[in-house]
């Protein structure tokens, strides 16, 4: 029987924001599972783009030394240390790609790089406070909205992740639906029109079960304009 690992689990994996346990599991996987080693491949593939974006960081002091002596030993050990050292070296990257020259580069890269087909009408790069990309949305010609974390939430106990937007500039905002396991989604809302340039996206902190008022009542975790992306 074929295990099922989440599409979203293996971005965030290839991503190296998936937690270690996770991380192990879905690696693990993939040595006893060809086509989850495919899958994941493909995901990191598509984020490729991204590591070329930031720049290059210098190894730890002897780093290629321990690497070798970790692949004198059994070739599993060795799998598992080769992708460990490629999860650190994303994962160094990736810190280095803070604030809003990260934002920009992810808007544009990831904004054609993600999801292949079908290409979505809009991206936006969700930003906190402090300026930190924390999410990237994107939103299809049918308003299903991929939504992918950047950033794991510290939600207060009895909080959950709420996904808004404004089809309309001078309207309410709408809800996409809930992030309720606090990690990234596909979310599906018919009857909405097709998501256009410069609209607004946010993510809020609601309430378990989402906000009482059908309106954002909590702190936003980070919100962004959606652009078209250049395919």
């Amino acid at each position: 029987m074929t295990t099922q690992v989440p599409d979203t689990l293996l971005d965030e994996v290839a991503l190296g924001l998936a937690p270690d346990e996770d991380i192990r599991r879905v690696e693990e996987l993939a040595l006893a599972d060809p086509s989850i080693a495919a899958r994941l491949e493909r995901a990191r593939l598509r984020f490729l783009p991204l590591d070329d974006t930031a720049p290059e960081m210098p190894l730890p002091d002897g780093f290629w030394d321990r690497l070798r002596a970790q692949l004198d030993q059994a070739p599993a050990r060795a799998a598992n240390v080769v992708n460990l050292a490629d999860r650190r070296l994303r994962r160094w990257r990736m810190t280095a790609m803070g604030g809003m020259a990260a934002a920009a580069t992810l808007a544009a890269m990831l904004g054609w790089s993600l999801l292949q087909s079908p290409d979505p009408s809009v991206v936006a790069v969700l930003l906190d406070a402090e300026g930190e990309a924390v999410a990237l949305i994107e939103g299809q010609p049918d308003n299903t909205t991929r939504v992918t974390l950047l950033e794991r939430p510290d939600l207060p106990a009895g909080r959950v992740m709420q996904v808004w937007t404004k089809p309309d500039a001078d309207g309410l905002p709408v809800s996409l639906g809930l992030l309720v396991a606090g990690r990234s989604d596909t979310l599906t809302v018919p009857g909405l029109p097709e998501p256009d340039a410069s609209q607004l996206y946010e993510i809020t902190a609601e309430p378990e079960g989402g906000s009482p008022t059908d309106l954002p009542t909590g702190p936003i975790l980070g919100k962004g304009l959606a652009k078209k992306p250049v395919i």
